[in-house]
């Protein structure tokens, strides 16, 4: 049976993303300097993670520019595209690559997105699997806040991960996997 994998902040073909940095200003958020070394590594290692015929949702921030995209048609999967806010050419340039392109999806109880959902969206969701914010997390209180769990590469050693693999970590954080009722138990 197929595997399901989440992924986002791919960035293929961006030279920028290569000097992003830490709040700090210091740390590099990726261990590259090259865009092409880092997509070499990347197709790379999300070939040998996913299967030609497992599910991958991408949630946004495929590329940056055009002449990138054709990087989609080297990676393995059934791939569904959760638009990023980089993601600004054509539909019909990213269903080339991409089985179907989405705004969000909800999935076993769960919305994903590539933005983080406003937090008063939360309320029937057990918890927002999203992208954008690259090495960050949403913080409430100073704190990693549970109902929101980012899979940007830069969380998931710069390659697709196993939908059981983020479930186990959203309750390992104390989050919520399901649906939320109206007495606030969740469902499957």
């Amino acid at each position: 049976m197929p595997a399901v994998f989440l992924v986002s902040d791919t960035h293929f073909g961006h030279a920028g993303v290569c000097r992003f940095t830490e709040a700090d200003g210091v740390t590099k958020i990726r261990p590259w300097t090259d865009p092409n070394e880092m997509d070499e590594a990347m197709v790379k290692s999300w070939n040998e993670t996913v299967g030609p015929k497992d599910k991958v949702y991408h949630c946004g921030d495929v590329v940056i520019n055009r002449k990138a995209l054709p990087t989609m048609a080297r990676l393995n999967g059934d791939k569904v595209l959760i638009k990023g806010n980089h993601d600004i050419f054509r539909l019909h340039e990213y269903t080339k690559y991409f089985r179907d392109v989405r705004g969000y999806h909800v999935m076993n109880g769960m919305i994903l997105s590539h933005i983080p959902v406003h937090e008063s969206s939360l309320s029937r969701f057990g918890t927002n699997i999203h992208g954008h914010l690259h090495s960050g997390r949403v913080m409430k209180d100073g704190v990693i806040d549970p109902r929101y769990h980012c899979v940007s590469v830069e969380h998931t050693d710069f390659c697709p991960i196993l939908f059981e693999d983020v479930l186990k970590k959203i309750k390992d954080e104390g989050g919520t996997v399901g649906f939320k009722n109206g007495n606030g138990t969740t469902e499957m």
